[in-house]
Parts: C-alpha cells; structure tokens; sequence
C-alpha cells in the first residue's frame, strides 16, 4: 500500500444484512436485496425466495459502527496534539473493527463453494474491490497531484483492505468449520503475524491473519449470543467500562504506539522486541471483544429514524474515504480553528451528517452499478436452477 495512502488508524466496513429467525432473535438473512457490505454476506439466497423483514438490531449496528467509521477517519487529520481526541480516537479504533469482522464472521456461516454463492463472493466483494481500488488510486492521481500513483490489485488502497480480507476470510471458512479448535488456531495463526515482519503488502496479509480470530469467533457465535449482550446488567456494566478505557487511553497516549490497534505491522516494524507480538495479539484481542461487547449493549434494538440506512453502509464506507482524502489533498483542514475543541466538534458532526447521507436510497441507486452489480452475463446458468424453470414452465 502506498505510504501516503495508508490511513493511520482501522477502517471499518459495512456490515451484512441479516435476517429475523425469530421474535426479537437475530439470524442471518437470506434476501438477495439486502445492502450492506457483504452483498455476499449470505450468499445462499436465491431469488426465488421472499424477503425477509431486516433484524432492525444489525442495521442499527452498522449504521452506528459506519458514522464511529467515518468520524474517525475526520478525525486524524485534526487531533494533533490533542490528547484528549487521540484517546477517543483510540478507544473507538480498538473495536469497531473487531465488531465489524465478528458480524462478518455471523453471516458467513452458511458459506461453501456452491455456485450461487462464489458467484454472489465475486459480486458483493470482489468487484467493488477492483472498482474502487482503482477510483482511489485515479482519485489520488488527479487530486493528489500524483500522476505516478500506480494501480495494483494486489496492494488495497485506502478503504479496500477490508473487501481483500473479507474475500480471503470467506474462502477459507468451510476449513475453519471442518477443524476441532479453530478460534485457539486463529490466535496462533494471529500471533505468528505479529513477529513476521517478510509477509509485506500484498493483499496487507498482516490484517488479514491478525484480524482473522474476530472472523472465526463470528463463524461460531449464535443468536441467542447477542440476545446476552444486550442484557439490561451488561448494558449498566458497560459504562464504567468504558469509562475506564477512555481514562486509559488517555494515560497510554505518549506512552504507547497506536499502530497496535491498527493490526499492520508486526512488533519488529513498532520497534518492539518479536515477543511483545503474540502478548500484545492475546492482550488486545481481549480488549477489543470487551469492548465489542459494551457496543453491541448499547445499540438499539427497535426501529429509528436510521434503521433503514444499515442497507446502505457499503454506500458510506466506499465513498466517503474521497470527501475524507479530498479534503486532506486541498488543504479543508489546515485551518487552525478545526484543530481547536470547538472546529473537532463540527469536523465531528459533518462527518456524521456526511456519511450519513452517503447512505441514503438516492446514492444507491446511483451507485448500484459498482456496488451491487448482477452480472448476469459473466456466469453460466446453474442446471438445476433451469431445470426448475423448465418444469414451472411445463405446469403452467
């Protein structure tokens, strides 16, 4: 990835669509119309079937998890010297990934390598990872002023990461329900990342395998999981607890290497001895699911105003990384007084309102084309999907 691309924190991707199993349960959903970031989130659809009503829980969630996303992001240009933002910044960058990629995990389940479904993988994630890594690196280009940016689908730019990553956890999720231990696996396969600092850039492996333990413990979470979650107890629990996280992060600022939460490198590339590697993996993979699970607590599981914008998260997540590098190539937050208190509450609020709007009917049906494109004409028609049609066909 190309330095000056590479964003300084976590990016968060839209989360799956999903499916209302039972009252006030959640459970995968099966529609193909669903939004989000998966449009592969559960490719055992078929077209044949009826939507299901959306489980306002998970819509809620990835609605909320995209605006954390997007401020973020508005945020590194102008936390400076803050303390203060640096530790907001830090807390929310050790689990809206984490959370991301669990729910990825939850509805990828029912993934295998049947036709429908590879078809839906190459649909929903890996041609809006080759439309979009190729929109940044021309973005870069013209705004940047950098007619030397190369494009390359193997090094993921900016926001694609998680699109690569997503791609290669899914594939390999039929190896992880086949094996006798697989999240203690994940976290070996996880720790060994973190001291091997030859893996490089390509398809940025390091947070593929280091995210790759919140992948596997979504393959194995159950409904009923988040039904405990979000427990009146945990919900009161889960305020001290982050309150505790906030007054942490605000002491380890100066004295810790945020490149931790980011999962990117290994301990040698931070300038840590190898074994602080699989220490830190362990250490922050239980903070994360922690606070994971203080998140998952507070979210809303009734309809809002907002519920009906969880479709739209992959709208947000993709395109608001060019309002967020724009503004950073033409100089919108070199002003002083966005880096005082009062200019990071309003960066704060316009990034809010920004990917918000990012998400709404009229930008996806504008940008459908790129982001859930049917393709019909690239796959050959299933045979027992036309025998079926040919036996409606001879009843009628």
């Amino acid at each position: 990835m190309t330095n000056s691309l590479r964003p300084q924190g976590l990016h968060g991707a839209p989360l799956p669509p999903s499916q209302q199993s039972a009252p006030g349960v959640p459970g995968p959903r099966s529609s193909r119309t669903a939004k989000g970031a998966a449009g592969a989130a559960d490719p055992g659809a078929t077209s044949a079937k009826p939507a299901k009503q959306r489980d306002a829980f998970f819509d809620n969630a990835k609605y909320l998890a995209i605006v954390l996303v997007a401020m973020g992001h508005a945020w590194e240009p102008v936390k400076g010297q803050s303390r203060t933002l640096e530790a907001l910044y830090t807390v929310v960058y050790a689990f809206h990934m984490p959370a991301f990629i669990l729910i990825s995990g939850y509805f990828s389940r029912s993934f295998d390598m049947r036709a429908d479904r590879l078809k839906r993988l190459v649909t929903g994630i890996a041609v809006p990872y080759v439309v979009f890594e190729v929109a940044y690196s021309l973005f870069s280009r013209w705004a940047d002023n950098a007619p030397g940016q190369s494009i390359s689908l193997l090094d993921p730019l900016y926001l694609t990461w998680f699109l690569a990553a997503l791609f290669v956890w899914r594939l390999t999720t039929p190896l992880w329900k086949l094996v006798r231990w697989p999240l203690p696996l994940a976290l070996v396969v996880a720790m060994l990342a973190s001291v091997s600092p030859d893996i490089g850039d390509d398809l940025d492996l390091q947070r593929v395998l280091q995210f790759l333990p919140f992948f596997v413990l979504g393959l194995y979470m159950k409904p009923e999981y988040f039904q405990l979650v979000r427990r009146r107890e945990i919900r009161i629990l889960s305020v001290p607890v982050f309150a505790a996280a906030l007054v942490v992060g605000y002491w380890a600022v100066p004295r810790m290497n945020t490149g931790w939460f980011y999962h990117r490198d290994s301990a040698q590339q931070l300038g840590s001895p190898w074994w602080v590697g699989p220490v830190m993996t362990l250490a922050l993979f239980g903070c994360s699911l922690l606070l994971t699970v203080c998140f998952f607590s507070w979210v809303p599981r009734r309809k809002l105003w907002f519920t009906a914008l969880g479709a739209g998260t992959l709208y947000g997540y993709l395109l608001h990384g060019f309002l967020v590098k724009g503004g950073d190539y033409w100089g919108w937050f070199d002003h002083a007084w966005l880096h005082e208190p009062l200019g990071q509450v309003f960066v704060t609020l316009v990034a809010g309102v920004g990917v918000t709007l990012l998400c709404t009917p009229p930008v996806q049906r504008v940008f459908r084309f790129a982001m859930e494109p049917k393709m019909e004409w690239a796959f050959k028609r299933d045979a027992t999907e036309l025998a079926r049609e040919r036996a409606g066909a001879g009843r009628a």
